[in-house]
């Protein structure tokens, strides 16, 4: 196995087990040519060790992407969850006991933090033109199809508070710009085309408002974007390119969508963590940094009696 091994980290786990799974056959025959080779995994422990790492691996691929260098948008909130979830109520049930028991641990560990999933972000892969509300509804229904129409009402419901909110703020600072600017329309007459263009965006949205469909209601009942032809879609970039055409939704998406998953770069940032702060720099004497702490503030005051001397 290439690459540095940290025995503390589980994902070091993962990488031993996939690095080291394709030469099963290798291990076996290895005491041919090694005769101080003694063990030899057995196909049981081998079967195992294939389950381990398949129950690793979600958590190691959705590990590179909330808690790497990058920063994903919140609609890859709701579908990485939901997958751990999923993964873990299937391995409850395994028939090999290590494997139960491992994943009643970590269903444990999940159930403490992630019970209730964040509503404003499972709003993000509903404004996911790839997803909308049917992948939502899909999930509910997927981890459990008793309570899932409840949750589906719930979070539909939350939407349209939330959507109801911008739009009104929304309508409020368009009516204040316009009487703003009444008086400057007076004095320079907009040509033709525009008054035409003008008149047909205030028709369709008279159109819209006639039929009792608010933007999101627009959004929500036009199809879908195939989710394997554009894997590579920008999000954000759609609702700055449609922001003409929901121009109150645009911006609620805008909000929702730059919520980060991380604070911070977590894994990039422990990895670095032994070269920032070393032993000798966290087992400093306590004596020591009494004597830094002293220091420090007598030349704080040092400094600033004499900036006063100056204005003196």
């Amino acid at each position: 196995m290439t690459g540095r091994v940290v025995t503390s980290r589980w994902n070091s786990t993962y990488l031993m087990l996939e690095s080291s799974l394709p030469y099963e056959k290798v291990f076996a025959s290895l005491h041919l040519h090694d005769r101080s080779y003694a063990y030899s995994p057995t196909s049981d422990q081998w079967r195992r060790a294939e389950k381990i790492c398949e129950a690793l691996e979600p958590f190691y691929e959705i590990t590179n992407l909330i808690s790497g260098s990058s920063y994903p948008t919140s609609n890859l909130y709701f579908m990485q969850v939901w997958r751990i979830e999923c993964m873990l109520k299937e391995k409850l049930n395994n028939e090999d006991k290590v494997i139960k028991d491992m994943a009643s641990k970590m269903h444990e560990k999940f159930e403490k933090y992630w019970k209730e999933y964040s509503i404003i972000l499972a709003f993000g892969a509903i404004l996911d033109t790839r997803m909308k509300l049917q992948f939502s509804n899909f999930c509910y229904s997927k981890l459990d199809p008793i309570s899932a129409q409840e949750k589906r009402a719930h979070v539909k419901n939350k939407l349209y508070k939330l959507y109801e909110h911008y739009a009104n703020k929304q309508n409020i600072a368009s009516a204040s710009s316009s009487t703003l600017t009444t008086s400057s329309e007076d004095r320079s007459r907009p040509t033709k085309g525009f008054k035409i263009f003008s008149e047909f965006k205030t028709f369709e949205d008279d159109t819209a408002s006639s039929n009792g469909k608010s933007e999101l209601d627009l959004y929500l009942e036009e199809p879908k974007l195939d989710l394997e032809k554009f894997q590579d879609m920008d999000v954000v970039m759609y609702w700055k390119d449609h922001s003409r055409k929901y121009p109150d939704l645009s911006v609620m998406a805008r909000d929702i969508l730059s919520i980060p998953i991380t604070i911070v770069a977590s894994e990039s940032t422990f990895s670095i963590g032994g070269h920032v702060l070393t032993k000798y720099r966290s087992c400093i004497h306590h004596e020591n940094v009494q004597i830094l702490v002293t220091t420090r503030n007598w030349l704080h005051g040092f400094s600033h009696t004499q900036t006063g001397n100056i204005f003196l």
